[in-house]
């Protein structure tokens, strides 16, 4: 199992240089290491001792919030595997992060991925401290949001059945699925099997 001796080695290197935090965060007021800090310092390191970080997606969540400014916000969750691989022999070790950001672009998806990946080598390596595509460079003041209602199942399915096509229902259905709660998921699922079969029986 080499992964783990080419792990320690890179912890070695970074025990002796660490990452400062030479970014700062101007909304609140603090300092903090970038995505492109962890790259810059790791990358040699990780090629020298001939070890790879392979990144997985395993979920994204998306939430639309508004800012104090009446903004539209995107702020999205992605839980995400990397596998750290020898290049000798091929043995593995995975680390789980989540990774989570805020942006009113198309930008919060890979800032939450490259906090995944940040926090993951944090975590995997100890990486110290010495003395905009980063998610800790912005705190966006977000507005309260509005207490939901509660799940109308049937409603769901009535909006679901209500699709101009398939696909659409299918669409309908996927948007409906992320807001369910977990009981109601499954009769989704169902449901949405029993269209499929009834527009293969039809056609």
């Amino acid at each position: 199992m080499k992964v783990y001796q080419a792990i320690n080695r890179v912890q070695q290197a970074l025990s002796k240089v660490g990452i400062t935090k030479a970014n700062r965060n101007q909304q609140q007021g603090y300092n903090f290491r970038g995505i492109d800090d962890v790259y810059n310092v790791i990358s040699p390191l990780l090629a020298e001792h001939g070890l790879c970080i392979l990144p997985r997606v395993l979920s994204r969540h998306c939430d639309e919030r508004v800012n104090a400014k009446g903004t539209t916000l995107f702020y999205v969750t992605v839980e995400a595997e990397f596998d750290f691989v020898s290049a000798e022999d091929g043995s593995t070790h995975t680390v789980k992060t989540f990774g989570e950001a805020m942006d009113s672009g198309d930008k919060a998806t890979n800032k939450a991925m490259s906090a995944a990946y940040k926090y993951a080598a944090f975590q995997a390596f100890a990486i110290p401290t010495e003395g905009d595509n980063d998610a800790d460079a912005h705190t966006h003041q977000v507005a309260p949001q509005q207490e939901q209602k509660p799940f109308d199942l049937n409603a769901a399915l009535d909006w679901i059945s209500k699709g101009n096509t398939l696909e659409q229902s299918k669409e309908r259905a996927r948007k409906a699925y992320e807001r369910a709660p977990e009981k109601a998921r499954e009769l989704i699922t169902a449901f949405v099997k029993q269209i499929e079969q009834d527009a293969m029986a039809s056609s």
